[in-house]
């Protein structure tokens, strides 16, 4: 019983000596300004960058780390995630959350193997969070385009209930104080998300696919808003408009992620291009779905920062 007692002893002494420690390092103010960062990493992208030797694939996976969450935007197609994650020396077993920014297979092909981590680490007693994954509730269901019968998830959302906590919600979800799940986004502009990407395949039938389930995320910086997106179907000036009306913010700092700016039609890239100049965030960090003429148009109204797998962005 002594010698119980005496390591109980030792612990809480030890735990307090560190506390102290911390506060005369660091002081409480610096301690709660750490807490309330917000550091992304690019797992996946289609570009890696310069010296940095990691692999990319035309998809993306951004990790979160905010207010004690680590939250992963998005798996990509394939496994690379995991292995970039690697590389990077960050465990993804310890999430929080998967957040999918829409069903496409290119964002959501790394189910499969996020679930076999998942799995394996069961298996061989690997410590491992309980995680969960929020989506719009069209995200699951299959889409099709011309002869391509799937292109949407290949996992169900039956399967990942097995495994996962499920959260599907067509509503905005606070995933921490200052870090927002936008929901379905408002269409209200006259310029973006005017055409179909194929179909999808509801229980009442097929139909041409609009891509309602593609949202975002939004982080409430002290210097304005950032917002995080997988491709931006439903348009990137409606999701921008949708984080500014839900966190009563009108500044934004900082754009990253894909734009869905494919040879897109005349109208819409200078729509874009017009919100943009207006809006003049501090910088824009498009990448993924968005082509290289788009990048150039952009770099004339924003200031266009590159981005590949391995950045890191830290953000107040």
């Amino acid at each position: 019983m002594n010698g119980h007692r005496h390591k109980r002893i030792f612990f809480l002494a030890y735990v307090m000596i560190m506390l102290a420690f911390n506060l005369f390092a660091f002081g409480p103010s610096e301690i709660g300004r750490k807490e309330s960062k917000m550091k992304l990493t690019v797992l996946v992208d289609n570009n890696t960058l310069i010296d940095r030797y990691f692999l990319a694939e035309p998809g993306i996976s951004l990790l979160i780390e905010q207010g004690g969450k680590r939250i992963l935007l998005d798996v990509g197609y394939s496994d690379i995630f995991l292995t970039n994650a690697q590389k990077m020396n960050i465990n993804l077993r310890a999430l929080d959350y998967v957040v999918l920014s829409h069903g496409h297979v290119d964002h959501t092909g790394g189910l499969d193997p996020l679930i076999k981590l998942y799995t394996e680490s069961k298996i061989e007693g690997i410590p491992h969070e309980k995680l969960t994954i929020l989506a719009h509730p069209l995200a699951f269901f299959s889409k099709a385009v011309e002869d391509l019968e799937e292109i949407g998830s290949l996992i169900s959302r039956e399967k990942l209930s097995r495994h996962f906590t499920m959260q599907l919600s067509k509503e905005p979800f606070w995933l921490t104080e200052r870090l927002l799940f936008l929901g379905e986004i408002e269409r209200n502009n006259d310029f973006e998300a005017k055409k179909p990407i194929g179909s999808i395949i509801r229980p009442e039938g097929e139909e041409p696919d609009y891509l309602y389930d593609d949202t975002a995320l939004a982080y409430k910086s002290a210097e304005g808003l950032v917002i995080i997106t997988g491709c931006s179907h439903s348009g990137i000036c409606n999701i921008i408009e949708q984080a500014k009306r839900l966190c009563k913010e009108e500044r934004v700092l900082d754009i990253v992620g894909g734009l869905h700016l494919l040879d897109p039609p005349k109208e819409q890239l200078q729509g874009t291009l017009e919100y943009l100049r207006t809006l003049s965030p501090k910088q824009m960090h498009a990448c993924h779905c968005t082509d290289l003429n788009s990048k150039i148009a952009l770099s004339k109204v924003v200031n266009l920062k590159e981005v590949g797998v391995g950045l890191v962005l830290e953000y107040e």
